[in-house]
């Protein structure tokens, strides 16, 4: 038997901290595009079952060509099962306005549901809410002849940030759980439960923004109902990737030096034309060094779907080579080295921008 376990599609997402109105709208159709292709890799290479483990959709008001493209999908494949848990993000009745939904589209609810996939695979779901986690483990009642599936979705560990609710791992040890299908967080994550089992996040199928770089897609589990041994693999199927590249200029002394060096960064990084790149400026240069933001962001911002740059470099300065210099220069950073008003952090920036003054070049740019 094959089953996917994916999670976290947030379909509907806004996308706008990244992109623009057009961009995002584009966006929006490829995190759609990527569901559906899923169901056509279900369909194609001998899925039994489909495990949504949550956040299917990002926000209430879901779009009509969402859910119709959702809906449509699932009815296409109808030699699939779908199990859709709802997440903290999914609206309860999503599908509630329709006249009828697909056979093949199964729910869960607030208390424990338990499907059969087979003789022998058995899986069991609970949507959480801030009555029933806490006590979620204690009401799981498991065969353990059986191969058991758990999907949930919450958090591993609480946060400070995030009141959705958590998993507590430990007690679902020794419950004769073979696999926990998870959602909630974005990123693939499998590790070992008890001696018996594992639990699994899946990850988004894809990313929505530069706190989601790398690798994104579904898990596929080939289980043996023999032996009740269960394989599983991580299948990548995001039409783009956002990529984190960070470059160290330190001891560069102009833009084109900066360039080279991010070039190098982000072949490194194995970055395409369809990834979204952020490149985070590291290090330090010294005051003097020629630095153009905007030619570095022109460089690169056309050669991949999505540019971002991010100055987080700091400036050296050598005080002692400026200590006899009589320019108008060595008196001016003599006068804010010496200045007990300005704070250290502040007296790099200021020489920096008075440099460039008497320079002749433009600040305000």
């Amino acid at each position: 038997m094959k089953i996917i376990h994916c999670a976290d599609i947030h379909l509907d997402s806004g996308l706008s901290s990244n992109f623009d109105k057009e961009k995002a709208r584009e966006r929006k159709a490829e995190l759609l595009r990527t569901f559906i292709r899923m169901t056509e890799y279900a369909a194609e290479n001998g899925v039994d079952a489909v495990l949504i483990a949550g956040d299917l959709f990002d926000r209430d008001a879901v779009s009509a060509t969402s859910r119709n493209a959702v809906i449509g999908a699932i009815e296409g494949t109808p030699g699939i099962n779908y199990y859709y848990l709802r997440g903290n993000h999914d609206r309860k009745d999503v599908f509630g306005t329709l006249p009828s939904v697909p056979d093949n589209l199964n729910f869960f609810g607030p208390s424990w549901t338990s499907y059969s996939l087979s003789d022998k695979v058995k899986l069991y779901g609970m949507e959480f809410d801030r009555d029933n986690a806490a006590s979620a483990s204690d009401t799981l009642v498991t065969d353990p002849s059986d191969i058991n599936i758990v999907m949930l979705h919450g958090q591993e560990s609480p946060s400070a940030s995030d009141k959705t609710e958590v998993i507590n791992l430990k007690s679902f040890r020794n419950r004769n759980i073979d696999y926990m299908a998870l959602g909630h967080i974005h990123f693939y994550k499998q590790a070992q439960l008890d001696g018996r089992g594992v639990y699994c996040y899946p990850g988004c199928l894809e990313g929505r923004g530069f706190d989601e770089s790398g690798d994104h897609g579904f898990v596929v589990l080939d289980i043996d109902e023999e032996t009740g041994r269960i394989e599983t693999g991580f299948e990548s199927v995001a039409a783009r990737r956002f990529v984190n590249v960070e470059t160290d200029i330190s001891g560069l002394s102009d833009t084109s030096g900066i360039i080279r060096a991010i070039s190098e960064k982000i072949e490194g990084s194995g970055a395409t034309a369809e990834d979204c790149v952020r490149v985070v400026l590291k290090g330090k240069t010294d005051i003097e060094a020629e630095k153009d933001e905007a030619l570095i962001e022109k460089t690169f911002e056309g050669k991949y779907c999505l540019f971002r740059l991010y100055d987080e470099s700091s400036f050296a300065i050598d005080y002692e080579s400026y200590a006899a210099d009589k320019s108008l220069k060595g008196e001016f950073i003599r006068l804010i080295k010496n200045d007990p008003s300005i704070s250290e952090d502040k007296k790099a920036e200021t020489i920096r921008y008075g440099i460039r003054a008497l320079l002749g070049e433009d600040i305000l740019g």
